[in-house]
């Protein structure tokens, strides 16, 4: 009998790296992932790391995670509990384990289970496998040592060699899931071109990891392979949502003819949103990372004002610094699209991780009556549409938009099928008509849509000013008539109102459940996902999840007064459920609430929403 391992083939794996913050595992499960993707699985990833620049070494607040759904066929969540566990030192196992299922097989670097590592992860004795418990296959190789043994001729020290450790973990799990290494070299060459040999020195190492799952087998029987199995043929790649936001703003700059702009202040987790945008200025993308949020803020609306597609981006706390500056986008009517990634609060909160408790505050937190379309983004790969969409709406209606993400949304990635940018609908700017020169008024609008007709200026003829005081809506003239401002508001008001956006879609079953599942913006593939397994213990559940928040869909009603229960489940205490309230007459939905900072678990899900079924 052959002692290879026997490859077995899997409609899905989870992998979960951990380690200290300085260990690289956000870069090993951005490796996998790409990899995944690039080879037609279906993927979604968590990243989950502490709030610290750098906590102490070996620390059990110092833990950074990294979790990989990969499937056959379409996956929705990064899953509740990992299949592999890699733990590089003794406070990722002590900290993550519970993420572990109890098949799961577990790797740990040797080397960092010594004495000093396991006080420091507060272990009573020294064997911390049989003090936790711990029955699953474990994996236990002294990886430091054997990376400082693959690198002892290349000239690097002690502490540079060590920094490669992630890869030989890295090359162990694609080893045990038979992953062609080409795309990782491929991968670690470009990232690391400035540094050509440090690229080099990484890719020895995840050789070696490989290496040694295949010459010792790991302990383990077998190997495994995910093949895809429905997929649109096409261009794939691994994308994060703040990538996927920055390429959707490129897009509709692109369609709609228009510069980019874009006005930030760097804020944990919308930082990235910035970067990405200032490696394009040969696509005519304009990047001012400025001295604060209300600057970052009032720098685009000058961008709009001159006649370019402009975007501020922030998180909850820069959302309340920037809330003046969005409100004189409100009164002047101008295109804004103002980007919020959801983050932990209140005030600094929980800055890397993930809520949806910004929702109130985008609909309503500003002074006077300010109403402006809102957004929410679904996953990683909706952030291009629903960047797109915020684009559009913004520049065909004449108003700021917010579009909401949120840390999980953001930071986590999936992977998308590369758009054809024909396939987008047009992007039509209501410029002022010509035979308007020199009887132009700013405030003028399109009777159909109530939309103001734009003047760039320096435009011949159309020579006007707007402020942050109430103008006269013919004129355009300062005026405090009481009768103006009450016109001028309801002008406002009803512009938004009328902003035509898709039905809300029902998934499941939509003809007769017994329940409906309400939610929006990131948590899609969660309650989808429940959904999914309620329907397949027998019971009739639909789901209704919301991307356009206001205006609501025009159907919004009729979908949530049809079925006998409604819950709403949020990452937030109720605050769509509050909203939908105020909009739907007679609505009293149950609720599911979570503010924890981390994605709804699948399983709590499915437990909740089976008590209401039953109750």
């Amino acid at each position: 009998m052959s002692d290879q391992p026997v490859v077995k083939e899997l409609e899905q794996v989870i992998v979960r790296f951990s380690g200290d913050s300085g260990d690289g595992m956000q870069l090993a499960g951005n490796i996998f992932s790409t990899i995944s993707a690039t080879v037609g699985n279906d993927i979604s990833t968590f990243p989950d790391y502490p709030a610290d620049i750098r906590a102490p070494q070996g620390s059990l607040t110092g833990v950074s995670g990294f979790q990989i759904h990969v499937g056959a066929d379409k996956v929705y969540t990064p899953g509740d509990l990992c299949d592999v566990l890699v733990a590089m030192n003794a406070a990722a196992l002590k900290t993550q384990y519970k993420f572990a299922k109890p098949t799961a097989c577990i790797i740990i670097d040797t080397d960092c289970f010594r004495k000093t590592d396991l006080d420091k992860a507060e272990f009573k004795t020294d064997n911390p496998i049989e003090e936790m418990g711990i029955k699953q296959d474990v994996i236990a190789a002294p990886i430091s040592q054997m990376v400082k043994d693959c690198l002892a001729d290349s000239g690097m020290d002690n502490k540079a060699m060590l920094k490669c450790r992630n890869m030989f973990a890295l090359g162990l799990v694609c080893w045990l899931f038979n992953r062609d290494l080409s795309i990782a070299e491929n991968y670690l060459r470009t990232k690391f071109a400035k540094k050509p040999a440090v690229a080099e020195a990484n890719i020895r190492v995840i050789h070696a990891g490989y290496d040694y799952g295949h010459n010792t087998h790991a302990s383990v029987a077998n190997t495994y392979s995910i093949e895809s199995k429905v997929k649109v043929p096409g261009r794939y790649m691994d994308i994060s949502g703040n990538k996927a936001t920055a390429y959707g703003l490129i897009a509709a700059a692109e369609k709609a003819g228009l510069k980019l702009f874009l006005g930030s202040y760097p804020i944990t987790p919308a930082t990235d949103i910035l970067h990405e945008l200032s490696k394009h200025k040969s696509l005519g993308v304009i990047t001012v990372q400025c001295e604060d949020e209300i600057s970052g803020c009032a720098s685009a609306i000058g961008a709009s004002f001159a006649g370019a597609l402009a975007v501020t981006s922030t998180s909850g706390p820069g959302i309340c610094l920037k809330s003046e500056a969005m409100n004189l986008a409100v009164i002047q009517e101008l295109p804004l699209v103002v980007i919020d990634v959801q983050r932990g609060g209140p005030s600094t909160g929980l800055p890397t991780k993930s809520e949806q408790t910004d929702l109130l505050q985008a609909l309503f937190g500003r002074n006077g009556e300010s109403p402006m379309p809102v957004i929410a983004a679904a996953s990683p790969t909706d952030c291009f549409d629903a960047a797109y969409q915020a684009s559009k709406i913004a520049l065909e209606h004449m108003t700021p938009v917010v579009l909401l993400t949120d840390a999980f949304v953001a930071n986590g990635s999936g992977a998308w099928k590369l758009p054809k940018l024909a396939d987008y609908p047009a992007i039509k700017l209501p410029y002022a008509p010509e035979e308007m020169k020199d009887n132009y008024t700013p405030y003028k609008r399109n009777p159909e849509t109530g939309v103001r007709f734009w003047a760039i200026p320096g435009r011949e003829g159309f020579m006007h000013i707007l402020g942050g005081l109430e103008k006269d809506g013919n004129t355009g003239a300062i005026s405090t008539d009481p009768d103006n401002h009450d016109a001028m508001c309801r002008a406002r008001a009803e512009k938004i109102a009328k902003i035509p956006v898709p039905d809300v879609p029902v998934y499941g079953c939509k003809d007769d459940a017994e329940l409906l599942i309400v939610g929006f913006g990131g948590t899609f593939g969660h309650l989808y996902s429940a959904m999914e397994e309620l329907n397949a213990a027998g019971h009739k559940v639909a789901l209704a999840h919301f991307k356009y928040i206001n205006p609501l869909p025009a159907n919004t009603a009729e979908v949530l007064k049809k079925y006998p229960k409604v819950v709403v489940a949020e990452q937030n205490l109720g605050q769509f459920a509050g909203y939908l309230r105020m909009r739907i007459d007679g609505f009293v939905p149950y609720q599911f609430n979570q503010v924890k900072g981390q994605p709804f678990i699948v399983q709590e899900l499915v437990d909740a929403f089976t008590q209401i079924l039953n109750a």
